[in-house]
Protein backbone atom coordinates (compact mmCIF):
# COMPACT_ATOMS: atom_id res chain seq x y z
CA UNK A 1 0.00 0.00 0.00
CA UNK A 2 0.93 4.02 -0.27
CA UNK A 3 1.55 5.53 2.70
CA UNK A 4 3.28 8.95 4.15
CA UNK A 5 6.42 8.07 6.05
CA UNK A 6 9.16 9.71 7.94
CA UNK A 7 12.52 8.57 8.64
CA UNK A 8 14.23 11.23 10.19
CA UNK A 9 13.44 13.56 13.03
CA UNK A 10 16.28 15.97 11.98
CA UNK A 11 14.90 16.68 8.78
CA UNK A 12 11.25 16.86 10.14
CA UNK A 13 8.25 17.38 8.15
CA UNK A 14 10.66 18.48 5.48
CA UNK A 15 11.78 14.26 5.37
CA UNK A 16 8.04 13.38 4.45
CA UNK A 17 8.66 10.37 1.89
CA UNK A 18 5.58 8.23 -0.43
CA UNK A 19 6.80 4.77 0.49
CA UNK A 20 5.00 1.54 -0.43
CA UNK A 21 4.64 -0.58 2.80
CA UNK A 22 3.28 -3.46 4.09
CA UNK A 23 -0.51 -3.65 4.54
CA UNK A 24 -1.24 -3.61 8.10
CA UNK A 25 -3.28 -7.06 10.26
CA UNK A 26 -5.46 -7.07 12.62
CA UNK A 27 -4.49 -7.56 16.10
CA UNK A 28 -6.58 -8.67 19.34
CA UNK A 29 -9.42 -5.57 19.66
CA UNK A 30 -8.08 -4.10 16.07
CA UNK A 31 -10.10 -3.38 13.29
CA UNK A 32 -8.05 -2.48 9.72
CA UNK A 33 -9.55 0.13 8.16
CA UNK A 34 -9.47 1.16 4.41
CA UNK A 35 -8.66 5.33 4.66
CA UNK A 36 -10.79 7.31 2.41
CA UNK A 37 -9.62 10.26 4.17
CA UNK A 38 -7.00 11.39 6.59
CA UNK A 39 -6.62 14.60 8.14
CA UNK A 40 -3.36 16.20 9.32
CA UNK A 41 -2.09 18.43 11.53
CA UNK A 42 0.78 20.66 10.48
CA UNK A 43 2.91 20.33 13.81
CA UNK A 44 3.07 16.30 13.89
CA UNK A 45 6.33 16.15 12.51
CA UNK A 46 7.29 18.37 16.14
CA UNK A 47 5.71 15.55 18.05
CA UNK A 48 7.82 13.11 20.18
CA UNK A 49 5.17 10.36 19.25
CA UNK A 50 5.97 10.61 15.74
CA UNK A 51 9.33 9.54 16.23
CA UNK A 52 9.44 7.14 19.91
CA UNK A 53 6.97 4.80 21.43
CA UNK A 54 6.03 4.93 25.14
CA UNK A 55 9.24 3.29 26.25
CA UNK A 56 11.18 6.36 24.18
CA UNK A 57 12.59 3.69 21.59
CA UNK A 58 13.02 4.74 17.88
CA UNK A 59 9.63 4.23 16.36
CA UNK A 60 10.80 4.95 12.55
CA UNK A 61 9.93 4.45 9.79
CA UNK A 62 6.47 5.96 10.63
CA UNK A 63 3.43 6.55 9.17
CA UNK A 64 2.27 10.05 9.69
CA UNK A 65 -1.76 11.34 10.54
CA UNK A 66 -3.84 10.38 13.27
CA UNK A 67 -7.38 11.26 12.12
CA UNK A 68 -9.04 8.78 9.64
CA UNK A 69 -12.92 8.26 7.71
CA UNK A 70 -12.81 4.85 5.92
CA UNK A 71 -14.37 1.29 5.80
CA UNK A 72 -13.54 -1.46 7.87
CA UNK A 73 -11.83 -4.91 6.02
CA UNK A 74 -11.07 -6.90 8.67
CA UNK A 75 -11.44 -7.33 12.06
CA UNK A 76 -8.93 -8.74 14.65
CA UNK A 77 -9.92 -11.13 17.37
CA UNK A 78 -12.10 -10.36 20.59
CA UNK A 79 -13.05 -6.99 18.27
CA UNK A 80 -16.52 -6.03 18.99
CA UNK A 81 -19.05 -3.63 17.91
CA UNK A 82 -18.52 -3.03 14.27
CA UNK A 83 -18.44 -5.25 10.91
CA UNK A 84 -17.06 -5.72 7.36
CA UNK A 85 -17.92 -3.03 5.35
CA UNK A 86 -19.14 -0.32 7.77
CA UNK A 87 -18.16 2.90 7.59
CA UNK A 88 -16.11 4.26 10.64
CA UNK A 89 -14.31 7.81 11.88
CA UNK A 90 -12.11 8.26 14.74
CA UNK A 91 -8.88 9.36 16.16
CA UNK A 92 -5.84 6.91 16.13
CA UNK A 93 -3.35 6.29 19.07
CA UNK A 94 -0.35 8.33 18.96
CA UNK A 95 2.44 5.96 19.34
CA UNK A 96 0.70 3.64 16.45
CA UNK A 97 1.40 4.38 12.14
CA UNK A 98 -1.24 6.80 11.19
CA UNK A 99 -3.72 7.43 9.18
CA UNK A 100 -1.90 9.16 5.91
CA UNK A 101 -1.99 5.52 4.62
CA UNK A 102 -4.43 2.91 1.76
CA UNK A 103 -4.82 1.16 4.77
CA UNK A 104 -4.50 1.63 8.67
CA UNK A 105 -4.76 -0.43 11.69
CA UNK A 106 -6.77 1.06 14.92
CA UNK A 107 -8.00 0.40 18.27
CA UNK A 108 -11.92 -0.31 17.90
CA UNK A 109 -12.30 1.73 20.75
CA UNK A 110 -10.91 4.59 18.76
CA UNK A 111 -13.70 4.38 16.30
CA UNK A 112 -17.11 5.51 16.12
CA UNK A 113 -19.96 4.98 13.18
CA UNK A 114 -19.72 7.59 10.43
CA UNK A 115 -23.38 7.52 8.77
CA UNK A 116 -24.19 7.22 4.79
CA UNK A 117 -24.93 10.69 4.77
CA UNK A 118 -21.73 12.36 6.18
CA UNK A 119 -19.20 12.61 3.41
CA UNK A 120 -15.59 10.87 4.20
CA UNK A 121 -13.71 14.47 3.55
CA UNK A 122 -16.09 16.02 6.18
CA UNK A 123 -16.04 13.08 8.72
CA UNK A 124 -12.10 13.25 8.50
CA UNK A 125 -11.64 16.72 9.49
CA UNK A 126 -13.65 16.11 12.79
CA UNK A 127 -11.65 14.13 15.03
CA UNK A 128 -9.01 16.16 16.86
CA UNK A 129 -10.39 19.45 15.89
CA UNK A 130 -14.21 18.57 17.24
CA UNK A 131 -12.82 16.36 20.52
CA UNK A 132 -10.52 18.56 21.02
CA UNK A 133 -13.04 21.33 21.13
CA UNK A 134 -15.69 19.20 23.20
CA UNK A 135 -13.52 18.02 25.69
CA UNK A 136 -11.67 21.48 26.36
CA UNK A 137 -14.86 23.24 26.72
CA UNK A 138 -17.38 20.71 28.67
CA UNK A 139 -14.67 17.77 30.35
CA UNK A 140 -12.30 20.09 31.78
CA UNK A 141 -13.60 23.44 31.21
CA UNK A 142 -16.85 22.49 32.74
CA UNK A 143 -18.73 25.36 30.48
CA UNK A 144 -22.20 26.65 31.86
CA UNK A 145 -24.95 28.06 29.84
CA UNK A 146 -25.05 32.03 30.53
CA UNK A 147 -20.91 32.18 30.98
CA UNK A 148 -18.65 34.44 28.64
CA UNK A 149 -16.27 32.55 26.41
CA UNK A 150 -13.20 33.32 24.68
CA UNK A 151 -12.57 31.34 21.80
CA UNK A 152 -8.74 32.40 20.47
CA UNK A 153 -8.54 31.82 16.59
CA UNK A 154 -12.17 31.53 16.11
CA UNK A 155 -11.80 30.87 12.13
CA UNK A 156 -9.24 27.91 12.82
CA UNK A 157 -10.04 24.45 12.75
CA UNK A 158 -10.33 24.21 16.45
CA UNK A 159 -11.71 27.19 17.13
CA UNK A 160 -14.31 27.40 15.15
CA UNK A 161 -16.01 24.14 16.53
CA UNK A 162 -15.04 25.84 19.76
CA UNK A 163 -17.14 29.04 19.60
CA UNK A 164 -20.28 26.92 17.78
CA UNK A 165 -20.59 24.45 20.59
CA UNK A 166 -20.07 26.75 23.19
CA UNK A 167 -22.38 29.15 21.31
CA UNK A 168 -25.00 25.97 21.38
CA UNK A 169 -24.67 25.18 24.43
CA UNK A 170 -26.12 28.80 26.13
CA UNK A 171 -22.56 30.29 25.88
CA UNK A 172 -21.22 34.13 25.15
CA UNK A 173 -18.57 34.00 22.79
CA UNK A 174 -15.84 36.14 22.02
CA UNK A 175 -13.86 35.17 18.74
CA UNK A 176 -10.39 36.41 18.05
CA UNK A 177 -7.89 36.08 15.50
CA UNK A 178 -6.15 38.19 12.50
CA UNK A 179 -8.17 41.08 11.14
CA UNK A 180 -9.10 39.13 7.85
CA UNK A 181 -11.05 36.43 10.07
CA UNK A 182 -13.28 38.66 11.36
CA UNK A 183 -16.69 37.81 9.28
CA UNK A 184 -15.59 33.87 9.68
CA UNK A 185 -15.45 34.55 13.01
CA UNK A 186 -18.94 35.64 13.25
CA UNK A 187 -20.32 33.12 11.04
CA UNK A 188 -18.94 30.26 13.17
CA UNK A 189 -20.75 31.13 16.03
CA UNK A 190 -18.89 34.30 17.98
CA UNK A 191 -21.47 37.07 19.21
CA UNK A 192 -18.23 39.47 18.50
CA UNK A 193 -14.65 39.71 17.79
CA UNK A 194 -11.11 41.03 18.47
CA UNK A 195 -8.90 41.02 16.16
CA UNK A 196 -5.65 40.58 17.88
CA UNK A 197 -3.14 42.71 15.73
CA UNK A 198 -5.06 45.86 16.09
CA UNK A 199 -7.74 45.84 18.92
CA UNK A 200 -7.31 45.77 22.44
CA UNK A 201 -7.68 41.88 23.94
CA UNK A 202 -8.17 43.66 27.75
CA UNK A 203 -11.32 45.47 26.78
CA UNK A 204 -13.38 42.56 26.63
CA UNK A 205 -14.08 43.02 30.08
CA UNK A 206 -14.06 39.90 32.45
CA UNK A 207 -14.88 36.71 31.06
CA UNK A 208 -15.47 32.57 32.47
CA UNK A 209 -13.59 30.57 30.45
CA UNK A 210 -11.00 30.85 27.81
CA UNK A 211 -9.84 28.35 25.45
CA UNK A 212 -6.33 29.37 24.26
CA UNK A 213 -4.58 27.77 20.69
CA UNK A 214 -2.28 30.46 20.73
CA UNK A 215 0.10 30.70 23.81
CA UNK A 216 2.47 33.09 24.70
CA UNK A 217 1.58 36.52 25.96
CA UNK A 218 -2.00 36.24 24.57
CA UNK A 219 -2.51 32.94 26.54
CA UNK A 220 -1.21 35.17 29.68
CA UNK A 221 -3.00 38.50 28.61
CA UNK A 222 -6.21 36.55 28.80
CA UNK A 223 -5.64 35.03 32.13
CA UNK A 224 -5.58 38.12 33.66
CA UNK A 225 -9.26 38.45 32.22
CA UNK A 226 -10.55 35.44 34.27
CA UNK A 227 -12.86 36.37 37.00
CA UNK A 228 -12.16 34.14 40.53
CA UNK A 229 -12.62 30.85 39.97
CA UNK A 230 -12.61 30.80 35.80
CA UNK A 231 -10.68 28.49 33.77
CA UNK A 232 -8.01 28.56 31.42
CA UNK A 233 -8.01 25.44 28.96
CA UNK A 234 -4.66 24.88 26.82
CA UNK A 235 -3.81 22.65 23.83
CA UNK A 236 -0.21 24.71 24.15
CA UNK A 237 1.78 24.23 27.21
CA UNK A 238 1.69 24.91 30.36
CA UNK A 239 1.81 28.39 31.46
CA UNK A 240 4.39 30.59 34.55
CA UNK A 241 3.11 33.73 35.93
CA UNK A 242 -0.49 33.20 35.86
CA UNK A 243 -2.23 34.85 38.70
CA UNK A 244 -4.06 33.09 41.56
CA UNK A 245 -7.46 32.28 41.55
CA UNK A 246 -7.83 30.83 38.12
CA UNK A 247 -7.83 27.02 37.15
CA UNK A 248 -5.16 26.44 34.39
CA UNK A 249 -5.70 23.06 32.64
CA UNK A 250 -3.00 21.76 29.71
CA UNK A 251 -4.53 18.97 27.84
CA UNK A 252 -3.75 16.47 25.06
CA UNK A 253 -6.96 15.16 23.17
CA UNK A 254 -8.13 11.61 23.70
CA UNK A 255 -10.18 9.56 21.19
CA UNK A 256 -13.69 9.03 22.89
CA UNK A 257 -16.77 7.00 20.57
CA UNK A 258 -19.41 8.42 22.62
CA UNK A 259 -18.09 12.10 22.72
CA UNK A 260 -16.49 11.43 18.48
CA UNK A 261 -20.76 10.75 17.67
CA UNK A 262 -22.00 13.60 19.27
CA UNK A 263 -19.82 15.42 17.33
CA UNK A 264 -20.79 13.40 13.78
CA UNK A 265 -24.51 13.94 14.72
CA UNK A 266 -24.56 17.56 15.03
CA UNK A 267 -22.55 17.72 11.50
CA UNK A 268 -25.05 15.27 10.36
CA UNK A 269 -28.17 17.30 11.18
CA UNK A 270 -26.89 20.95 10.98
CA UNK A 271 -25.97 22.61 14.23
CA UNK A 272 -22.31 21.82 13.33
CA UNK A 273 -20.14 23.42 10.70
CA UNK A 274 -16.88 21.41 9.87
CA UNK A 275 -13.97 23.81 8.77
CA UNK A 276 -12.20 22.41 5.39
CA UNK A 277 -9.34 24.50 4.27
CA UNK A 278 -6.61 22.37 1.77
CA UNK A 279 -7.97 18.96 0.09
CA UNK A 280 -5.64 16.93 -1.73
CA UNK A 281 -4.44 13.62 -2.64
CA UNK A 282 -1.95 11.14 -0.79
CA UNK A 283 0.37 11.62 -4.30
CA UNK A 284 0.04 15.73 -3.90
CA UNK A 285 -0.16 15.25 0.01
CA UNK A 286 3.56 16.10 1.06
CA UNK A 287 3.54 19.42 -1.49
CA UNK A 288 0.11 20.34 0.21
CA UNK A 289 2.05 20.21 3.71
CA UNK A 290 4.88 22.25 3.06
CA UNK A 291 3.45 25.02 1.72
CA UNK A 292 4.24 28.13 2.68
CA UNK A 293 0.87 29.99 2.25
CA UNK A 294 -1.55 30.53 5.74
CA UNK A 295 -3.93 27.40 6.26
CA UNK A 296 -7.22 27.94 6.68
CA UNK A 297 -9.06 25.51 8.05
CA UNK A 298 -8.35 22.09 8.90
CA UNK A 299 -6.16 19.77 5.94
CA UNK A 300 -7.47 16.52 4.62
CA UNK A 301 -5.89 14.44 2.18
CA UNK A 302 -8.38 12.09 -0.06
CA UNK A 303 -6.71 8.50 0.18
CA UNK A 304 -9.70 7.09 -2.00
Amino acid sequence: MKAIVVTDQAAGAAGMKLMERTEPQAAINDVVVQVHASGFVNTEAEWPSTWTDRLDRDRTPAILGHELAGVVTAIGYGTTGFSIGQRVVGLADWYRDGTLAEYTAIEARNLAPLPNDVDFTVGASLPISGLTAWQGLFVHGRLQAGQRVIAHGAAGAVGSMVAQLAREFGAYVIGTGRAADRQAALDFGAHEFVDLGNESLEDIGSVDLVFDVIGGDVGKRSARLLRSGGTLVSVIGPYEDLPDGCRVIDFVVEADRAQLSEIVERVRDGRLRTNIGDVSNLDNAIATFNSTERRKGKTVIRIR
